[in-house]
């Protein structure tokens, strides 16, 4: 199952950190969620079907999940996300040294999933706490074939109307699945691809574009 699109990390003053997902191609359509780690630790996924709720569900851990409308617009730089209780702004800066390293890799071979792989160790290094493949819930696989990255480098956020407080930087590490996202504020273009099964078999069927 494949995921085209957008991850968005940020931290907020108040210890609240937030994961954007937003994606125009998956198995269940144009759909978008977010992912909530407060600063006690308690874990919300918002997700905008009951459909992608049971999926991630089923693949990340969470204290609670609702499901509520999820609207994201973008406009050159500036992203607005409105997630139920939840508004996100945030603006987008340059692509830095990672990004133009990461836009340099044609598409096709950063989607791979043995690429994917053979990159993880170099991308922990670079960015403590980041993994680019790894186990999940419910005997699941995961592959992020990340193909550009931007720094965040501004964002406001409420909850319920409250202010969330100042962009920081997302510290300590959100603990949704086997790994975060990137430390500094980040947007990275990706492609996610979960398989039910790890081998060679399965490393086939990925990149061949079938569902496993």
């Amino acid at each position: 199952m494949r995921f085209d699109g957008w991850i968005a990390g940020v931290g907020t003053g108040g210890g609240t950190r937030l994961v954007l997902g937003h994606w125009p191609r998956s198995p269940f359509g144009p759909v978008s969620d977010v992912m909530v780690e407060r600063p006690d630790g308690h874990r919300v996924l918002l997700a905008g079907t009951a459909d992608l709720a049971a999926f991630v569900a089923g693949t990340y851990r969470f204290d609670d999940v609702q499901v509520v409308p999820v609207a994201v617009l973008r406009v050159g730089t500036t992203w607005a996300a409105d997630a139920g209780p939840l508004t996100l702004r945030f603006t987008t800066g340059g692509r830095g040294w990672l990004g133009t390293l990461l836009r340099c890799v044609p598409p096709a071979l950063a989607r791979h999933p043995r690429w994917v792989a053979a990159i993880d160790r170099p991308a922990r290094l670079l960015q403590p706490g980041v993994r680019t493949h790894g186990s999940a819930g419910n005997d699941r696989h995961e592959w992020y074939g990340v193909q550009d990255l931007h720094r965040i480098v501004a964002a406001t956020a409420t909850w319920d109307g409250a202010d969330l407080g100042p962009l920081t930087a997302v510290d300590p590490p959100v603990r949704f699945g086997f790994g975060s996202t990137p430390r500094t504020p980040s947007l990275v273009r990706v492609t996610t691809t979960v398989t039910t099964t790890v081998g060679p078999a399965s490393l086939g069927r990925s990149r061949r574009g079938r569902t496993s």
